[in-house]
């Protein structure tokens, strides 16, 4: 790839996507691990460990993807109300899959972390790299009108 994630038009779509790719590969890894330490229920404990954790990811950064494209309070309102809705519908998923007889909470768990750190260090490099400069978020209208409300007033009064 020629060009760096900054110089995409999404930055956040093209991050999104680059985690997916990443938990793609990491998914049959955790099977296989799965599978050697417990054998082959264990081994979909850590695949779904992870598969949970890339979906909440590529959700988390479409949504604030879209919302930053609205306005920054709607960008506020999907981070803190998204998060929460998140988790709480990965508890009901994990609580429906403590139900069934092959299901390992402490192997999805181990697999759910593993995922979990392994996509913030992913992040971390990007930010690094200097991924935070490529994100657009739009004034918020009200604010833009104010400032030059204001501009207009010190350049009158000046």
């Amino acid at each position: 790839m020629d060009a760096t994630i900054t110089d995409h038009p999404a930055p956040e779509r093209a991050m999104v996507g680059r985690g997916v790719v990443a938990g793609t590969i990491a998914a049959p890894l955790a099977f296989a691990a799965g599978f050697v330490a417990g054998g082959v229920d264990d081994g979909w404990s850590a695949l779904l460990g992870v598969v949970v954790v890339v979906a909440n990811f590529a959700v988390h950064g479409l949504s604030l993807a879209w919302a930053a494209a609205v306005s920054i309070v709607l960008l506020q309102v999907v981070a803190v109300t998204g998060f929460v809705a998140r988790m709480g519908i990965i508890l009901g998923v994990l609580v429906l899959l403590d139900r069934t007889a092959f299901f390992s909470p402490v192997v999805f768990g181990i697999a759910a972390v593993a995922a979990t750190l392994g996509l913030l260090g992913y992040e971390t490099r990007l930010v690094a790299r200097g991924l935070g400069g490529g994100l657009r978020i739009p004034a918020d209208p009200a604010a833009a009108a104010a400032a030059e409300a204001l501009r207009a007033r010190e350049e009158a009064a000046g």
